[in-house]
C-alpha cells in the first residue's frame, strides 16, 4: 500500500502484478498503516493533523479520528491489530481500533520532543523514543513504565534518529547521523554491540530488519538505509556486508519490508516505486555448499603461473582462487579417497555434482530437499538453457493451435495461462506434430505450474522430458503409443497377472488403465508433493522408470480396481486422486526395475538418457512425417474452411446483432414514447391540478377581493352618511336658526296683534278643526309633514341611494372598468355635491341681500301669483284624492273579482322587470363604454335639481318670511283680509305638501311592480 503527496491511495497486488486505486483523500499523505483486526481496513495520517480508516473494499470511510496539533509521522498497530498509536512531534496517542476512541495520551514536556513511538512485537509493551535519547518502555493495558534504558556512552556522540526492533521483540537497533549503530538487548536493557558502518555512510535514515521464516522472529540481517540513497543489508552477528540495493544513479528514499520477508518495497528519489525480490537479491547466499575437497585440473603449461594455482585451503575446504584477468580455473569434483578411479562421465553433472551420490541422497530420504530441489533437477537433467534459440522460438508468437486455449482448459490465473500458451507455442514451432498433440498441454501443465517464472527453464524441462521419457510415443500418432502401452501390459502381466486378467475380463484397456497416467505424467492422481516426491525419482533413473511407475501404481492400487467391475469406475479412478502412499508406490517401482526380465524390461527398449544440446536444440523428428504432413495440410484445409465460416457467421452474427440493436433500439423507442406518454399524462394532471388550485386561489382572491370592496363600500358608506349626517347637521342648525327668527318675528307680530287675536278665536277654531281633520285623515302621514323641513336632505339621501343601489347591481355586471366608473362619479358626485352646497349657501346669501331690495316693490304682485298658484294647487289636490279614492275603490274591487288574474299580471310584471333589466344593463355596457363623456353631464342633471330644488324651498322659505314679514308691515291696513290670507296660505301649503308625499307614495309602487 501506497500514498502521494495529492492523497491518492493505491494498493499494489504483487502476486498478481497488478495495482488499484482505493481511495482519494484530496490530502497529502504522512503516514499508513493496514494489517489491522479487519484485514480490508487501514489508517492513513493526513496533512490536516488528522487519521481517517478506509475499506479497501466498499471504499468507504470507517472512522475519522482527530487530536493531534501537528503532523502524524508515525502509525504503529499492535500484533491483535485491536490498538494504534499515532505519533507526532510533541505528542503520541493510544487509539482503540474497535471503537476508534482515544485511550491515552502521551503528554511530554515543550523542550523534549518525541523521536518515536512503537509497539514491540509480541508483546504488550510499548516503546517510546525521545530526542533526548531516552528511551522508555510500557505497559500497554495500564501505561505503567517497566524500565527505562540507560542513556548510551559518552564517547558515543549519536543522536537517535531511527530505530528497528527484531521479530521477537529482543534486540533494538538505533541509528543516526553518524556511521555507528547500537543494538540493545531489551531482555538484558543494555547496550551490547556497537556496529561501524562504512566511511562513505555518514547518516542513517532507515533501519529495518530482514525476517527469515527459520530464524523463528531473531532476525540477523539488518537493512540500514544511508544518505547516499543505498539500502546496505549486513548481518549483525558477523558484521558482513552481505548485498545492497539502490544507487547514486537510482538513490532510495524510503523502504518497507513485507511481513514474511519476501519483498521489499521502495520508493525512489525520482518518485517511482519499486519492488526488489528477496530470494532473487540472497541467491549468491544460499547457493548450496561447495564441496569439501576440490581438484584443480592441470592447464597447459604455456598458460599456467605460481600465481593462478596459489590457494590457501581451510577446515577441510578447498577455497577457490582469485580468478585472472587473463584465464580462468576449472574445477571439479575430487573423491575423499584419491586413489579410486573416476566416475563414468554419465554420472559426472555440471555444478559439481554426482548421479550416484544424489541417487543415494534420494533413496535414503525419499526426496530431495524443497530448497535446493529445482537445483537438482536442472543438473540431472543438464539443461543447457539456450537463451537465444528459446528467444528465437517464442518470438514467433502464440501458435495457431493455442490461440483458443483458455476455451479448452480455463484457468484462473491468466499469468499462468500466458505462460503455458507460450511454451506450448515455443514446442510447437520447435516440432510441427507437438501442435497436432492433444494432450500435449496435459503433459506440460504442472511443469509450466512449477516453472512459470523461469519460461526457459519450463521449455527446457518439458522437452528433455519429451525426448527422453517419452520415447516412441509418436510413432503410432494420432493414436496413443501403442507400443508403449504393450510394454506396460507385458510387465503388468509379469508381475500380477491376475489383475491384467480382471482387465480383459471387463473390457479394459492399458488405454484406460496406463494412459491417462502417462499423458498427464500423474498429476491428476497425485498431490504436489507427491508429485514432485515422484519427479525426484524420474529424473533420477532411468526413463524406462516412468513405464515402471504406471505399474507400479495399477499393482499398489489392485485391491480396490479388482473390486471395480464399470467401465465408468475404471475411468473415475484413474482420473482422479486415490487413498495410495506415494513412497510405496515408489518403493514398488524400484523393486519392479531390479525383477523385471531383460526381455521385457522397458530399459532394454528405451535409450539411455541424452541431454538438449547447447547452442540449438536437436531436431525432434520421432514421428510418422507424412501422417504429421497430411494432418497438417488437412487442419490447414479445415482451418482455411473454418476461418471462412467464421467469417461468413461473423458477418451473420454482425447481421443478428444489428437486427438486434434495432430491435432493441426500436423497444427502447417505444418504452421511450411509453414514458413519454405516460409523462405527458402526468404532467398534464399536474397541470390540471395546478389549473384547479390557481382556480381556487382566484376563487378565494376573487372572494378577498369582494370582501375587500364591500368593505370599502361600507366604509364610502359610512364615511358618505357620514358627510350627509354633518351636512343635515347644518341644515338642522340654519333651520334653528330660521325656526328662531320666525319665533321672533312672530312673537313681535302676536304682540302687535294681540288686540285682534279675540275677533279671530271663532275663525282659528274652525280652521283648527279642519286643520284637526285634515291630519286625522292623513295621520300616518303626520310625521313626515311635521318633519318636511327636516326631510327635505333626507329625501335627496334616499334618492342618492336608490340610484347608488340601481348603480350597484348594474355596476357588478362590469368589473374593473364599472369600479373605476363608479369611483369616479362617486367622487364627481361628492364634488358636485359640495359645490351644491356652496352654491346654495352663495344663492342663499345673494337671495336674502336681493330680497330686502327687489320684493319689497312686487310684494303684493307675489302674494297674488302664490295666491293663483294656491289655488290650482288646492284643485288639483282634490282631483287627485279624489281620482285616488276611485282608485282604490277600483281596486279593492279588482282585487275582489279577478283574484286568478294575479298571477299573469306577477308574469308581466316579471317580464316588464326583465326588460328593465335588459334595459338597464345594455345601458351600462354604453356607459361602460364612455364612461368619461357621460359621468359629467349626468352628475350635473342628477344634482343640480336637487340644489335648486334645495334652493326652492329656501326661497319658499324666504318668500314665506318676507311675505309674513311684509303682511306684517300693512297689518293695519288690511287686518282680516291679511290674516285670512295668510291661514289659507298656510292650509294650502300643508295640502300641497300632503299631495305631493301621497303622489310619491302612488309611484312608488308603481316604480317597483315596472
Amino acid at each position: 500500500m501506497a500514498g502521494d503527496h495529492q492523497g491518492n491511495i493505491y494498493v499494489f497486488d504483487l502476486y498478481g502484478n497488478r495495482f488499484n486505486l482505493v481511495q482519494r483523500t484530496a490530502q497529502a499523505c504522512t503516514a499508513l498503516a493496514f494489517n489491522l483486526r479487519r484485514k480490508s481496513e487501514f489508517l492513513v495520517a493526513l496533512a490536516d493533523y488528522s487519521i481517517k480508516c478506509f475499506d479497501t473494499v466498499t471504499k468507504e470511510l470507517v472512522s475519522w479520528m482527530r487530536g493531534h496539533e501537528s503532523s502524524v509521522f508515525s502509525i504503529s498497530v499492535h500484533a491483535s491489530g485491536r490498538y494504534a498509536i499515532t505519533t507526532s512531534s510533541d505528542t503520541a496517542q493510544l487509539w482503540d481500533l474497535d471503537t476508534f476512541q482515544r485511550k491515552r495520551k502521551l503528554n511530554i514536556r515543550q523542550s523534549v520532543d518525541i523521536q518515536k513511538v512503537f509497539f514491540l512485537p509480541l508483546s504488550n509493551t510499548i516503546l517510546s523514543c525521545f530526542k533526548d535519547n531516552s528511551i522508555f518502555a510500557w505497559e500497554c493495558d495500564t501505561l505503567f513504565c517497566k524500565y527505562q534504558l540507560p542513556a548510551p556512552p559518552e564517547s558515543s556522540s549519536i543522536i537517535y534518529k531511527v530505530f528497528a526492533v527484531t521479530r521477537d521483540g529482543r534486540i533494538l537497533a538505533a541509528g543516526g547521523k553518524s556511521n555507528h549503530l547500537h543494538l540493545w538487548c531489551l531482555e538484558a536493557k543494555q547496550l551490547f554491540r556497537i556496529i561501524q558502518m562504512p566511511t562513505k555512510v555518514r547518516a542513517i535514515r532507515h533501519l529495518e530488519f530482514l525476517p527469515d521464516s527459520f530464524d523463528a522472529g531473531s532476525n540477523q540481517v539488518l537493512g540500514v538505509l544511508s544518505q547516499d540513497g543505498i539500502i546496505r543489508f549486513i548481518n549483525i552477528e558477523t558484521c558482513k556486508l552481505l548485498f545492497e540495493i539502490g544507487g547514486l544513479d537510482e538513490g532510495i528514499n524510503s523502504s518497507v519490508i513485507s511481513p514474511h520477508g519476501r519483498y521489499i518495497a521502495c520508493i525512489m528519489e525520482n518518485g517511482s516505486l519499486n519492488i526488489y525480490s528477496v530470494q532473487t537479491l540472497t541467491r549468491e547466499i544460499n547457493k548450496p555448499p561447495p564441496p569439501l575437497v576440490k581438484v584443480i585440473e592441470d592447464l597447459p603449461r604455456s598458460k599456467l603461473s605460481f600465481s593462478d594455482l596459489k590457494m590457501k585451503v581451510m577446515s577441510g575446504r578447498v577455497q577457490r582462487p582469485a580468478k585472472s584477468r587473463e584465464n580462468k580455473i576449472q574445477t571439479r569434483i575430487l573423491k575423499r579417497d584419491l586413489t579410486d578411479n573416476f566416475e563414468n562421465k554419465e554420472n559426472e553433472l555440471s555444478d559439481g555434482l554426482s548421479r550416484k551420490r544424489l541417487q543415494i541422497l534420494l533413496k535414503g530420504y525419499g526426496e530431495y530437499p524443497a530448497k535446493y530441489r529445482m537445483f537438482i533437477w536442472r543438473s540431472l537433467l543438464q539443461l543447457p538453457e539456450n537463451h537465444t534459440a528459446f528467444s528465437s522460438l517464442i518470438d514467433k508468437g502464440i501458435h495457431v493451435a493455442f490461440i483458443n486455449l483458455q476455451e479448452k482448459y480455463p484457468i484462473k490465473s491468466r499469468k499462468l495461462l500466458r505462460v503455458l500458451q507460450r511454451t506450448l507455442s515455443a514446442l510447437a514451432h520447435w516440432s510441427a506434430i507437438f501442435s497436432d498433440t492433444p494432450y500435449l498441454p496435459l503433459l506440460a501443465f504442472p511443469f509450466v505450474k512449477l516453472f512459470q517464472n523461469n519460461q526457459l527453464i519450463c521449455f527446457e524441462v518439458a522437452a528433455t522430458l519429451i525426448i527422453n521419457w517419452c520415447q516412441h510415443w509418436f510413432e503410432y500418432f494420432p493414436n496413443p503409443p501403442i507400443n508403449i502401452l504393450t510394454m506396460i501390459e507385458n510387465v503388468l502381466a509379469f508381475h500380477d497377472e491376475q489383475l491384467l486378467q480382471h482387465f480383459m475380463d471387463h473390457d479394459i484397456t492399458s488405454q484406460l488403465y496406463a494412459w491417462p497416467l502417462l499423458e498427464t505424467v500423474f498429476s491428476e492422481v497425485l498431490t504436489r508433493e507427491e508429485w514432485l516426491k515422484l519427479f525426484d525419482n524420474v529424473f533420477s533413473n532411468h526413463p524406462s522408470f516412468l513405464l515402471m511407475t504406471v505399474v507400479a501404481y495399477n499393482t499398489c492400487s489392485r485391491a480396490p480396481l479388482l473390486n471395480c467391475n464399470l467401465k465408468a469406475d475404471f475411468e473415475y479412478f484413474f482420473h482422479h486422486r486415490n487413498n495410495l502412499d506415494i513412497n510405496v508406490v515408489i518403493r514398488e517401482v524400484y523393486h519392479l526395475m531390479d525383477t523385471t526380465p531383460a526381455d521385457i524390461h522397458p530399459e532394454g527398449m528405451l535409450g539411455v538418457f541424452v541431454a538438449l544440446t547447447k547452442g540449438q536444440y536437436p531436431v525432434f523428428n520421432q514421428y510418422p512425417k507424412f501422417i504429421v504432413d497430411y494432418q497438417t495440410q488437412e487442419r490447414e484445409r479445415i482451418r482455411n474452411d473454418e476461418l471462412d465460416y467464421l467469417r461468413e457467421r461473423q458477418t451473420v452474427e454482425d447481421m443478428q446483432a444489428e437486427v438486434d440493436q434495432q430491435r432493441v433500439e426500436d423497444e427502447a423507442w417505444y418504452q421511450k414514447q411509453e414514458l413519454l406518454c405516460k409523462a405527458e399524462e402526468t404532467r398534464r394532471e399536474m397541470l390540471l391540478q395546478e389549473e384547479e388550485k390557481i382556480i381556487q386561489q382566484r376563487q378565494r382572491l376573487a372572494a378577498v377581493k369582494r370582501e375587500l370592496k364591500r368593505k370599502e363600500m361600507h366604509l364610502q358608506d359610512a364615511a358618505r352618511r357620514r358627510f350627509l349626517k354633518h351636512q343635515q347637521n347644518q341644515r338642522e342648525m340654519e333651520l334653528r336658526r330660521l325656526d328662531d327668527e320666525i319665533e321672533r318675528k312672530v312673537y313681535m307680530r302676536d304682540q302687535e296683534i294681540a288686540t285682534t287675536t279675540k275677533d279671530l278665536e271663532m275663525r282659528q277654531l274652525e280652521l283648527e278643526s279642519q286643520k284637526r281633520l285634515y291630519e286625522k285623515q292623513y295621520s300616518r302621514n303626520q310625521e313626515a309633514v311635521a318633519k318636511e323641513m327636516r326631510e327635505d336632505a333626507d329625501a335627496y339621501r334616499r334618492k342618492v341611494n336608490l340610484e347608488e343601489h340601481m348603480f350597484h347591481k348594474l355596476i357588478e355586471t362590469d368589473q374593473s372598468q364599472s369600479l373605476k366608473t363608479q369611483k369616479l362619479i362617486e367622487e364627481n358626485l361628492a364634488t358636485a355635491e359640495q359645490a351644491c352646497i356652496d352654491a346654495d349657501w352663495r344663492i342663499q346669501t345673494l337671495h336674502k341681500q336681493r330680497c330686502d331690495d327687489l320684493q319689497r316693490n312686487e310684494c303684493y304682485q307675489e302674494v297674488a301669483n302664490l295666491l293663483q298658484e294656491n289655488r290650482r294647487k288646492e284643485v288639483e289636490l282634490l282631483n287627485a284624492m279624489m281620482k285616488a279614492e276611485t282608485k282604490k275603490w277600483g281596486e279593492a274591487e279588482e282585487k275582489k273579482l279577478h283574484l286568478t288574474s294575479g298571477k299573469k299580471a306577477s308574469a308581466l310584471s316579471d317580464a316588464s322587470r326583465k326588460g328593465f333589466l335588459e334595459q338597464e344593463l345594455s345601458d351600462a355596457l354604453e356607459h361602460a363604454k364612455n364612461p368619461l363623456k357621460e359621468a359629467a353631464p349626468r352628475i350635473q342633471h342628477e344634482h343640480v335639481p336637487s340644489g335648486c330644488l334645495t334652493g326652492a324651498s329656501q326661497l319658499s322659505d324666504i318668500s314665506k318670511m318676507d311675505s309674513s314679514s311684509h303682511i306684517s308691515l300693512s297689518r293695519r291696513k288690511l287686518e282680516w283680509d291679511t290674516t285670512g290670507q295668510d291661514l289659507i296660505e298656510k292650509v294650502r301649503n300643508l295640502r300641497h305638501r300632503l299631495t305631493v308625499q301621497a303622489r310619491n307614495r302612488c309611484q312608488t309602487p308603481h316604480l317597483l311592480a315596472t
